[in-house]
């Protein structure tokens, strides 16, 4: 599937706008729009009438316009990729999508399981995290949500606070910390359901998705009975002083715990989502997966150290570390006996920690 980045949507989009955007838009005086809440935004008073702000869909502002047909290009590009998966898979494999509680809000998230279930049987469950800045379920998860199910497992691909596709309230982000509250609901979702084994549930993420596998297992020990971390970012503070300005600037700007602050003027809030900090709370057993040549999260900054103070604390891991694998830090995409292998080991430990699958 072709996907276009995020600035040439906003270029085309732009374009669009000054070729059919309403002329009120450019009227001299104030647009009807402007002034109005043109974006979501979560009231965190909890007093009976607090409200929230919602998106003004009726805006004749033309960068809140922009904003409104940028999200809805997403949505459609995911109902696509949703597409794509059921006219691969959906003759052996039954997705669900749907939306589950995390402290209140209403998280969207899939579904996985086998189109035809044994009645009154318990499956052991996957939460599977994707990883990103702004990404979502898409082609490169469908072999290992196909393998899993195959297998026996039931998975749960949480969309959490920070994907794109279902909108802006979903879109915005706070790094760390309501992307890990909504992974650790989707575990306490899934474990409730009548054809899962609470017993059996286990995490897997990459990059992102494996700097929250960490956060979620240091939050809630006693939820997964193993977890697998690829390439997680596990250093924040380090992660902010190798990426360029404008993706600091983004980042201290539009997550709410950082405060528009980098971590020279706010640290505190940047060692707090940093799973580097507190190894001494995981009790999952846990495998690691990285490769050298990662030019996103360097090995030597991140899964390196995961690795050192794992060993230093006694706590129950592996590990592998590729040399060189291709891809980099994306290396669980490609076809090569690297991303064999390391599928080969995830399974391996799933089934260590939750038994067989088909059982």
């Amino acid at each position: 599937m072709l996907e276009v980045g995020k600035s040439g949507l906003r270029l085309a989009l732009a374009l669009a706008l000054a070729i059919t955007g309403p002329q009120a838009a450019f009227a001299q005086g104030k647009a009807k729009g402007q002034g109005a809440a043109n974006q979501y935004k979560a009231n965190t008073d909890n007093r009976e009438g607090a409200l929230n702000s919602y998106v003004n869909m009726d805006t004749d502002d033309p960068a809140a316009q922009m904003e409104l047909l940028l999200q809805e290009t997403y949505a459609t590009q995911q109902r696509a990729i949703e597409n794509q998966f059921i006219l691969q898979y959906g003759d052996r494999i039954r997705m669900d999508n749907l939306n589950y509680n995390s402290g209140g809000e209403l998280i969207p998230a899939h579904v996985f399981k086998p189109k035809v279930m044994v009645p009154g049987r318990r499956y052991p469950a996957v939460v599977l995290l994707h990883g990103g800045f702004h990404e979502r379920f898409d082609q490169w998860n469908f072999p290992m949500v196909d393998a899993m199910v195959s297998k026996g497992y039931v998975v749960i691909f949480p969309e959490y606070r920070g994907s794109r596709g279902f909108g802006s309230a979903i879109y915005q982000n706070d790094y760390g910390v309501t992307d890990t509250a909504d992974v650790i609901a989707s575990g306490k979702y899934i474990a409730s359901q009548p054809f899962v084994d609470p017993e059996r549930v286990a995490i897997v993420g990459e990059s992102r998705g494996g700097m929250l596998t960490l956060l979620s297992i240091q939050q809630a020990p006693k939820l997964f009975k193993a977890a697998v971390d690829i390439v997680g970012l596990t250093d924040f503070v380090a992660y902010m002083a190798y990426k360029p300005e404008y993706r600091r600037a983004e980042i201290a700007n539009t997550n709410p715990s950082f405060k528009g602050q980098l971590p020279d003027r706010n640290l505190p809030a940047y060692m707090a989502v940093s799973p580097i900090n507190f190894v001494d709370k995981i009790e999952t057993p846990l495998l690691v997966m990285a490769t050298t040549g990662d030019k996103i999260a360097p090995l030597s900054l991140h899964t390196g150290r995961l690795l050192d103070a794992l060993k230093a604390r006694g706590k129950v891991y592996e590990s592998k570390i590729y040399e060189n694998a291709p891809g980099g830090h994306t290396f669980m995409h490609g076809d090569t006996p690297e991303q064999a292998d390391a599928k080969q080991r995830v399974f391996a430990w799933l089934e260590k920690y939750l038994g067989d699958p088909a059982k």
